[in-house]
């Protein structure tokens, strides 16, 4: 704000206070623009916080085992590619051989990490790049021995829209045939991106159940993603109405699809911190119900990360957000 071009400064401006509730419900929204609305006071404010285990306890967790796909889940905005970069960062510190990777066109992992680690390999599952490579293999193999009349038709057909869908499927499936062999850690794109790049691989999984037939064997991708052993999904949100709801709802999406979601994470908790300004302290007070209807409805396994003082950016800041907690994992009965 201080170095605002003078072009700027000279436009009509309105500024809004941050206010110490979320923006959830008539009345909330009425006083948005009240600057005298419920002013926080001391007294008001929560003195304590929860007694839940940090992210190094997951980690400690998924590290037992040499490989598997980690993917974390999660409306737009939550913090998944910081989350995911930082898992990363810790299991090749404890020596794994670790891929990270991302599905989400907006996320920018290399910028997250700023920096290399032995063990840690980083890619993107660029959508363009991958309908590119799947035209170009596609021309080189079918198209290899076609007239001018059949290659046209045939590049006529790569530029269908079904052509990404099956090169990020391609590039997904394998993501998760190299599980099998290191820690492959997934920032996927937000909800709804996921879902459809989840009903392509049960699409495929159907398509090779019909073909197989009854008494055969085979494994599919979606198979593997099911397979508790093989894939651990970590739903991602924030201590707030909406991102709980959209996560409670992405989880029974999971559930229909037969992936059970492993564990949660609340990212960016003010509850988790020792702030005593009065305004956030009651923002904290605020954030109690979203943490209990994690911890006691919806995941077996919750842990919570405190809002940090500075952006979790760099090998060593990424280090530092998982060993901030390193408490066993609290295993609850969903209800």
């Amino acid at each position: 704000m201080e170095s605002m071009p003078e072009s700027l400064r000279t436009l009509p401006t309105d500024r809004l206070t941050l206010k110490p509730f979320n923006l959830v419900g008539v009345d909330n929204l009425r006083a948005l623009f009240d600057p005298t609305a419920q002013t926080p006071r001391p007294q008001d404010a929560a003195t304590d916080r929860p007694a839940m285990p940090g992210l190094g306890a997951l980690v400690t967790e998924l590290s037992a085992d040499d490989h598997g796909l980690i993917m974390l889940m999660g409306k737009g905005g939550v913090g998944k590619t910081t989350l995911a970069a930082s898992i990363a960062v810790e299991l090749a510190s404890r020596g794994h051989a670790v891929h990270l990777t991302t599905s989400d066109p907006a996320a920018h992992l290399t910028e997250t990490l700023d920096g290399t680690l032995a063990n840690l390999t980083v890619s993107r599952i660029d959508p363009r790049a991958e309908t590119d490579r799947y035209r170009e293999h596609v021309l080189a193999t079918k198209g290899k021995e076609l007239d001018a009349q059949g290659r046209a038709l045939l590049e006529e057909d790569l530029r269908s829209p079904c052509t990404e869908e099956i090169a990020v499927f391609q590039a997904f499936s394998r993501a998760i045939r190299e599980a099998g062999r290191k820690f492959v850690v997934m920032d996927t794109a937000p909800t709804g991106h996921t879902l459809l790049l989840l009903d392509a691989t049960g699409a495929y999984h159907r398509e090779i159940a019909r073909q197989m037939g009854s008494g055969r064997q085979f494994l599919t991708p979606m198979m593997q993603l099911q397979d508790p052993k093989q894939t651990k999904v970590l739903i991602v949100t924030l201590a707030e109405t909406t991102p709980v709801l959209e996560a409670a709802h992405l989880q029974d999406d999971l559930r229909r699809a037969g992936i059970e979601p492993w564990a949660w994470i609340i990212n960016d908790s003010l509850a988790a911190t020792d702030t005593e300004a009065p305004l956030l302290r009651l923002r904290a007070k605020r954030e109690w119900p979203q943490i209990n209807a994690v911890r006691d409805r919806h995941g077996s396994r919750v842990a919570l990360v405190a809002l940090q003082d500075e952006e979790p950016v760099g090998v060593e800041r990424l280090r530092a957000l998982v060993r901030a907690g390193n408490e066993s994992v609290r295993t609850a009965q969903v209800a």
